[in-house]
């Protein structure tokens, strides 16, 4: 599926210590406008998702189009990747990526169900906050962004 342009995020959380936790994460759907809910796919075996089950929370930080190199930070192994970027704890303690994100909304688990290696996590959403900008795209291997164009024949 590598060749289907997904939007890119970090998913965020912060233990009850508040030392922050993130990941890249490029499976993120909404679910429902009733209760607003979004899923997002995570690796089982990931850090990030076993706080999350603790805490019972967690953010997506919509990356905007200069953020690639956080989102190959998230993605990467170096272990304190908040070091790194421009944050800040959220009112409720969730790590928010100020300056790399365009968009970020706070979620509580509401659900989850184990596929193969990963788990969908549903969030219901409990915070969101908006802002203008490009998001960043990954397909193929490669970052990108949306240059809107006309579609031919559109309905």
């Amino acid at each position: 599926m590598s060749w289907y342009p997904t939007g890119v995020t970090v998913v965020t959380t912060a233990d009850r210590a508040g030392k922050p936790y993130g990941m890249t994460c490029s499976s993120l759907t909404s679910v429902a406008l009733e209760p607003p809910t979004l899923a997002v796919c995570l690796r089982t075996d990931a850090l990030t998702w076993r706080v999350i089950e603790q805490r019972g929370a967690f953010a997506v930080n919509l990356l905007h189009d200069d953020a690639q190199r956080a989102a190959e930070l998230f993605a990467s192994p170096v272990a304190d990747r908040f070091a790194e970027v421009d944050w800040r704890p959220s009112a409720t303690g969730l790590p928010q990526l100020a300056g790399e994100a365009f968009g970020y909304a706070e979620c509580e688990v509401s659900g989850t169900a184990e596929v193969g290696d990963h788990t969908v996590v549903l969030g219901r959403v409990t915070r969101l906050q908006g802002g203008g900008g490009f998001p960043l795209l990954h397909r193929h291997r490669s970052y990108g962004t949306w240059l809107a164009r006309p579609v031919a024949n559109a309905i």
